[in-house]
């Protein structure tokens, strides 16, 4: 069965650091472009982090860059998106998607492979 898991959303401080993976299961993640989302209630969802399924650069949204990094681990078959500086706007969910594709994708309608999603809380 083919799925993506992420892991590694919890509580934090304001201030704080995360570590979310995003982990594939049933197919390898090598050549697919990887994308980091998040929607909270009442709320439009918002593209976070891309990468394409190349080793291209990395593209952030404003509201996470400088604070906000994506990665990737090939041996692994993982994708991370490191989180600092973690601000009470970033508490929603945190959700991974996949598609087949060599080159960076932004549209979350054109990926076909989602996650369930990782809550992330921030406290004060």
């Amino acid at each position: 069965q083919k799925q993506l898991v992420e892991t590694g959303g919890g509580l934090v401080q304001f201030g704080g650091s995360l570590r979310l993976t995003c982990a594939a299961h049933g197919f390898s993640l090598a050549h697919y472009a990887i994308g980091w989302f998040r929607q909270a209630p009442g709320k439009e969802r918002e593209g976070v982090a891309f990468m394409s399924g190349g080793d291209g650069p990395i593209y952030l949204a404003d509201s996470v860059k400088g604070r906000f990094t994506m990665s990737r681990d090939r041996a692994n078959n993982e994708v991370y998106l490191q989180m600092d500086s973690l601000k009470t706007e970033d508490e929603t969910g945190y959700y991974c998607a996949a598609t087949f594709r060599g080159v960076m994708v932004r549209n979350p309608a054109e990926y076909d492979k989602w996650g369930r999603g990782t809550q992330v809380t921030v406290s004060s």
